[in-house]
């Protein structure tokens, strides 16, 4: 019924962190934002004063609730991107909504836990051969810990492959990875894998410019092993990359949890930001996997709000998606 457990500090904690570093993202003195290097945003062909928001559903395939939200967002143009849990038990369907819907940004969120106590799953890849991913009810963890602590490297390629191919098996070539729950962000040693695959498919990943200290830094303090071979596997990653990563905060009500999130972008430097949520559309069904679940409809609800329609206008946000900035990165590489 309920997670067994919360998210690892890291995720659990990055909405936070973000908005209580409020100056560190907020740009600084004009002397210090004329000296800095270029975002990865402008690389890409966007003004330098702008602030580009990737708006992306997680969790898509966990579920029916899941994917009837991410389908009806996407369609009408209130977010512009979402991912796959290929293990889950409704992704077969929405990788086949993807396939009748080839314009969309429907990418792979990469999943090695399963972290709910009664809504399993297992993975892609043969359990023979990935004995390290699997909990004592052959079924994967239920924490990111656990998968740190058992799985090899190896195995973990082996299963972020199978996933990815399962997908262009059912004939969706997808258009970005992710990473659920940030596992493989997770280790160093997982995070190599998760960029080496990404660059031989040429699928772009969710991958951080951690050029800026003060991201690192962020990232540091809510949990990630930013290590010097970390920012080296970053510096060599050789797609195009995000300038900042977040997640659309918690609130106790609907109303206090629009203002957290119009906080959150108030708070970003300008460059290229994707921030996660999970929407979902309501049922008995929903709240039975997850005590998670009014989030998850909020989060749903509040990206077609005119009130927040209407704070993207008055704050000139720009959106853009990964079908987009692959295609803007291919256009700087012939140029």
């Amino acid at each position: 019924m309920k997670k067994r457990t919360h998210l690892p500090l890291f995720m659990a904690a990055l909405a936070a962190v973000v908005i209580s570093v409020m100056p560190a993202c907020s740009g600084g003195g004009k002397e210090k934002q004329e000296e800095a290097p270029a975002t990865q945003a402008e690389r890409l062909g966007f003004p330098a004063d702008k602030k580009v928001l990737i708006l992306h559903a997680d969790d898509a395939g966990m579920c029916r609730e899941a994917n009837e939200a991410v389908q009806q967002l996407l369609l009408s143009g209130h977010i512009q991107s979402t991912a796959v849990m290929a293990p889950c038990p409704a992704a077969d369907s929405m990788l086949a909504w993807a396939v009748a819907h080839p314009g969309e940004d429907v990418g792979m969120h990469l999943t090695l836990t399963s972290e709910w106590q009664t809504w399993r799953w297992g993975p892609v890849s043969d359990p023979a051969t990935v004995p390290g991913l699997l909990d004592p009810d052959s079924m994967l963890w239920h924490e990111v810990a656990q998968v740190v602590a058992h799985a090899t490297p190896d195995e973990v390629e082996r299963e972020i492959r199978a996933q990815i191919d399962k997908a262009i098996t059912l004939g969706h070539r997808p258009t970005h990875l992710d990473t659920h729950m940030g596992t493989l962000y997770a280790s160093p040693a997982f995070a190599e894998r998760f960029l080496k695959v990404a660059m031989e498919y040429r699928i772009p990943a969710n991958a951080i410019d951690l050029s800026d200290t003060a991201v690192a830094r962020q990232f540091r303090e809510a949990g990630y092993p930013v290590d010097d071979r970390m920012i080296h596997l970053l510096e060599h990653y050789d797609l195009p990359k995000l300038d900042f990563f977040t997640s659309v905060p918690k609130g106790k009500t609907y109303e206090e949890k629009k203002e957290n999130f119009k906080r959150l972008v108030r708070s970003l430097k300008p460059g290229l930001t994707e921030i996660i949520f999970h929407p979902s559309v309501e049922s008995d069904h929903l709240k039975e996997i997850t005590h998670s679940w009014q989030q998850r409809v909020w989060e749903y609800k509040m990206f077609t709000d005119p009130d927040i329609i209407q704070f993207f206008q008055d704050e000139g946000i720009l959106f853009t998606n990964w079908i987009d900035i692959m295609r803007r990165y291919r256009e700087q590489k012939e140029n």
